[in-house]
């Protein structure tokens, strides 16, 4: 498999970090997974921007080839190179040089890898809600990669409970977000979806589905929700850059999972 490692493509089983690398001493980093389908870069520009907030959040000082076009085109190169032609890529950025908790450098390292990816299944899913974990607002959980630990443990907790995906509390105890996706949900025309200060991350996907249905002349309302009021909605869906699923239940109490909404975005956005 070829990947990217600081611009310069090479076998990953060339690729050598250091013992002092920030990324595994102080999960000093970031990263976004990022869908190629048709030749294209799936949401780049939200990619982007994202990237961006993340740089400004972690006090990074990110290379001009992220936003020139050179990483677009080196990652479109990766994919053809690996002979991908439906990709899921993961951008892993960290922090560079060692020190301890006060860093040396505000520049950055970082890895490109690639892999085949399935079409996203449309069948909804089952979900129970986390009870070893709660999603924590914080500076940086509007990004993906700090707070991952706390996703890993509702990973643990899904086995565990043999569900497809666990639905994440706020500290308050809102409702906030999946494992790796966000929540929404759709009563009388209006979208409903938990702010960013229950502690979600700010997904790509969300980004994109709030638009669309803004220019939809949809109303979109985010706010904090109790997880009961989830079963007065005439259907409840989860989305990240792979696709839309619909939510059949939450800890077994049913939800419907037919709306025209649902079929609307994913044609709008995923196909």
């Amino acid at each position: 498999m070829q990947v990217i490692y600081n611009s310069t493509p090479m076998p990953e089983e060339d690729v050598r970090l250091s013992l002092s690398n920030r990324a595994f001493q102080y999960n000093d980093g970031f990263f976004e997974t990022i869908m190629m389908e048709g030749g294209r870069l799936r949401f780049w520009l939200d990619h982007q921007e994202r990237m961006r907030e993340a740089e400004l959040a972690l006090h990074l000082e990110l290379p001009d080839c992220f936003w020139d076009g050179t990483l677009e085109q080196q990652l479109l190169e990766l994919t053809q190179q690996n002979e991908v032609s439906l990709g899921r890529l993961k951008l892993q950025v960290w922090r560079a040089g060692s020190g301890l908790y006060t860093p040396q450098t505000n520049q950055v390292e970082w890895l490109a890898t690639v892999q085949q990816a399935a079409p996203a299944p449309e069948e909804p899913i089952h979900i129970g809600v986390c009870q070893s974990v709660r999603s924590i607002h914080s500076a940086l959980s509007h990004v993906k990669g700090p707070q991952a630990p706390l996703y890993v443990l509702a990973g643990i907790e899904k086995q565990q409970k043999q569900q497809d995906d666990m639905l994440l509390l706020s500290l308050q105890g809102y409702v906030s977000e999946l494992i790796s996706s966000n929540i929404y949900w759709v009563k009388e025309n209006v979208l409903y979806t938990p702010t960013l200060d229950t502690g979600c991350v700010n997904g790509v996907s969300r980004r994109n589905i709030l638009r669309y249905c803004l220019e939809q002349h949809m109303e979109v309302r985010e706010l904090q929700c109790a997880v009961g009021q989830l079963a007065e909605a005439e259907a409840v869906f989860a989305s990240n850059v792979a696709g839309l699923r619909a939510i059949a239940s939450i800890d077994a109490v049913p939800l419907p999972t037919q709306h025209p909404l649902i079929s609307q975005i994913r044609k709008a956005l995923y196909l």
